[in-house]
């Protein structure tokens, strides 16, 4: 399956709804489900947890479709500190961080609004930052067909900060380099200086 395809989520006929599934995990860990500070809490997570996974519902066609421009530009484009948020797939914890996109345009470049709205739409499913990156890139380049696509993300992941061996300085760096930015190291050297450039 292409890494652009919408993903298909069925509905489980009869099927238990999360807020009644979360309401029995409360049971489970020795909770009382119907005590005061618990009551709405099962309704509460179903409706977060729906909106943390809603790029499963999301089309990338339809995000990038409408924004494309025909242009004679073919100087890096990047758009770098797009914050992120998702949920590990090993744990369900979050991870969070700072996502940096750049491509070289070949006659199209797309708004640079939806390159975050992307970015979000990747975020927001079960992950891990590698797939994440790489779909990301995949993405722009099945797009815009760029002559290069780079993409960084630097995250902290909640199951090594709350839980396991709780580091909770630990940063975990990821990339996706195509065409351009893989072959050529000026490309790519270019790409880590707009990004971290500003560090001292």
């Amino acid at each position: 399956m292409s890494e652009t395809t919408k993903i298909a989520v069925p509905e489980i006929e009869g099927s238990e709804s999360i807020a009644e599934l979360v309401r029995r995990m409360l049971v489970q860990i020795g909770e009382d489900p119907s005590r005061e500070g618990l009551r709405r809490t099962p309704e509460r997570f179903e409706k977060a947890l729906r909106f943390l996974t809603s790029g499963y519902r999301q089309d990338p066609e339809k995000i990038l479709n409408g924004a494309l421009f025909s242009v004679s530009y073919d100087e890096m484009v990047v758009v770098k500190n797009i914050e992120i948020y998702s949920l590990c797939e090993h744990h369900l914890l979050p991870f969070f961080g700072k996502c940096h996109v750049a491509y070289i345009p070949d006659k199209k470049v797309v708004g640079l609004s939806k390159i975050a709205r992307l970015v979000n739409m990747y975020a927001r499913r079960l992950q891990i930052q590698e797939r994440l990156t790489s779909q990301i890139a995949t993405a722009v380049e099945n797009k815009l067909s760029p002559q290069g696509v780079g993409v960084i993300i630097e995250a902290r992941h909640l199951c090594m900060v709350m839980r396991g061996v709780e580091k909770q300085n630990s940063i975990a760096v990821s990339s996706a380099m195509l065409g351009a930015f893989r072959e050529n190291k000026q490309t790519r050297d270019e790409f880590l200086s707009l990004v971290h450039g500003d560090k001292t």
